[in-house]
């Protein structure tokens, strides 16, 4: 297999879907598909041909829901990046599979291309997500009452845009041209706001710090 593919794991009940997806990635160079599964129970009981950088997960699947889904993927494959596909811009759904871990958030209508394009992001680092969902998320962060953590973490004011910049979407590398930092600043940057939100990986502070008011 050419190193240089993104290997891609595809999760989707609807047989239609789940084949136009797999031939998508089979057809684009720089892509590489490792399995197509029709339910989350499959997708862990069958042996890839190599671990997924990526796995495109279906919200609304038979058995095991994408949303339980989530945590148990990335038990299973802790390097890869889990988006959610879905056809519905579901406002407590996406809230409920950004806590459980997901790294981005793709409505099913997104163009082929765009598809990609957000593969690629978030094998760069970045959350992916649809600008309608995005939209979605926003209000519904507005609507919520910040808790204490907003004043007792006590984030610096680069810490603080670094997270808006990555709750916006951005890798690490366009987060830190935008400050006007390198790529190892920014990984420095984020190791502190794990430790100071306590939490583990990326979704996880975006989440926290958007529930919390602190961004």
């Amino acid at each position: 297999m050419n190193q240089a593919c993104i290997a891609v794991a595809v999760v989707e009940d609807d047989r239609i879907t789940r084949e136009g997806l797999a031939l998508l990635l089979r057809a684009s160079p720089g892509f590489t598909l490792t399995g197509a599964f029709g339910s989350v129970e499959e997708a862990l009981a069958r042996t890839t041909t190599s671990p997924p950088e990526v796995i495109l997960l279906d919200l609304h699947l038979p058995g095991r829901s994408g949303a339980e889904g989530v945590g148990l993927l990335k038990q299973r494959y802790p390097a890869a990046s889990v988006l959610m596909l879905t056809v519905f811009e579901d406002t407590a759904s996406i809230f409920r599979c950004l806590c459980a871990g997901a790294d981005g958030y793709i409505l099913k209508r997104t163009p082929p291309a765009e598809l990609l394009s957000f593969i690629r992001e978030a094998v760069g680092g970045g959350a992916p997500m649809s600008p309608e969902v995005a939209r979605q998320l926003v209000q519904l962060f507005r609507k919520l009452r910040p808790d204490p953590l907003a004043t007792e973490c006590h984030l610096t004011d680069q810490e603080t845009r670094l997270l808006r910049l990555l709750a916006e979407g951005h890798n690490y590398e366009s987060a830190g041209e935008q400050l006007g930092i390198t790529v190892n600043t920014v990984r420095k940057h984020v190791r502190s706001v794990y430790q100071k939100l306590h939490v583990h990986s990326k979704a996880e502070a975006v989440s926290k710090a958007l529930r919390s008011g602190l961004i």
